[in-house]
């Protein structure tokens, strides 16, 4: 997708990063667009920045103990704040998405702030290479299908029984319960926020999922 892109700020703890986001009237024109000639084109959801992210932003300001020196994935991060923001504390950030545009974005995101420790890349959640680790699994707004929720289960318990840290973000909706249920009996530390968009308000959670010491 070609479109026009703006800088925005995220602020936090005297820190800083800045991400590019497509701008916002310019993809719902594209968008409408490509409806009129295509009645199944998927909406773009990784040009916008979400509750979950914002969460996943702030969680991650507030208890950076959790990545500092360490080794971090983000899958389905489309624009990848919180990669840019995990990237002041871990040693190394790989932020991904299935999409090659939103990666597109992620780069030059990376490159606007400096950052050295952050590759990008093209990800599947559902493929994913088999020597792909880290010690901490990013994860925001993923589990809104409930047809997608066993692989998601069973792929954050491959990940989990690897010792990886798993630090998941969530609008609070009904239809995800029973998923959120199943993930409950490894969960660590649970953490809510009110996110204000505008005039939208949106409660979401924050689960670090791990291994008993």
């Amino acid at each position: 997708m070609n479109t026009e892109l703006q800088i925005i700020d995220y602020e936090w703890d005297q820190k800083q990063v800045q991400l590019y986001v497509p701008d916002p009237q310019t993809v719902m024109e594209r968008y409408r667009k490509q409806k009129e000639a295509n009645a199944l084109a998927a909406f773009p959801y990784w040009t916008q920045i979400w509750p979950a992210a914002l969460a996943m932003a702030r969680f991650i300001g507030q208890h950076p103990h959790y990545l500092t020196g360490r080794s971090v994935l983000e899958l389905a991060a489309g624009l990848g704040l919180p990669s840019l923001v995990a990237a002041h504390y871990a040693a190394t950030v790989i932020c991904s998405d299935y999409q090659p545009e939103a990666v597109a974005v992620q780069e030059r995101s990376v490159l606007l702030n400096g950052f050295t420790n952050v590759r990008c890349a093209v990800l599947d959640w559902h493929h994913l290479p088999a020597h792909l680790s880290a010690d901490v699994l990013l994860l925001s707004d993923i589990n809104y299908d409930p047809s997608e929720f066993e692989g998601l289960y069973h792929l954050l318990i491959s990940f989990w029984q690897r010792g990886t840290t798993i630090i998941l973000s969530t609008p609070q909706r009904l239809m995800a319960k029973p998923f959120i249920e199943r993930l409950l009996p490894l969960c660590m530390h649970q953490e809510e926020f009110i996110i204000r968009q505008e005039t939208v308000v949106t409660a979401t959670s924050m689960y670090v999922l791990q291994k008993k010491a």
